[in-house]
């Protein structure tokens, strides 16, 4: 069992058991609510930006120095993936951008999340909120993608874009 590790139901604060479910353990409340933790993979948004011809990668003021990756974020309640993918370029880079593709649906178990990965070409003048600190633009014959997370879509992106 990898899930998130809750103690109490938060449907009505009673305590929880790991019980078998449809063949996996799962967290049940002990009480007749009737609550499970079914652990369903959060969808996250991705956006390979591609800026004045060029991969914009991005480092998130909490990572390390020299940690860059895609442009992410949590849909919002009555977002497509679409609207949620071009709503953070907007407000994580303050560019506006338009979707040139649909890259792919992408499992990233370590987080328990589907990455839903889009290239989207924008414009405009980089203004980086408070989540970023500094970004980095590489020609796609450059960029080296990483393993895990988002770094298996851009790979794939690339793969299209170079050959």
């Amino acid at each position: 069992m990898n899930q998130h590790v809750i103690k109490f139901c938060p449907q009505c604060g009673g305590g929880v058991v790991s019980e078998h479910l449809d063949g996996q353990l799962r967290l049940q409340c002990v009480y007749a609510c009737g609550f499970v933790n079914w652990d369903n993979p959060t969808p996250v948004v991705a956006a390979i930006v591609e800026y004045d011809g060029q991969v914009l990668l991005a480092r998130n003021a909490q990572w390390r120095e020299g940690m860059f990756a895609l442009i992410t974020g949590f849909l919002e309640r009555g977002e497509t993936p679409e609207e949620s993918v071009l709503r953070e370029v907007n407000e994580e880079l303050g560019l506006n951008g338009e979707i040139a593709e649909f890259v792919g649906n992408y499992a990233f178990h370590r987080a328990n999340q589907l990455l839903i990965v889009f290239h989207v070409i924008a414009t405009g003048t980089i203004c980086l909120n408070e989540e970023l600190v500094e970004y980095k633009l590489q020609n796609k014959a450059d960029v080296i993608p990483w393993d895990m997370g988002t770094g298996p879509a851009l790979k794939d992106w690339l793969s299209s874009q170079l050959n």
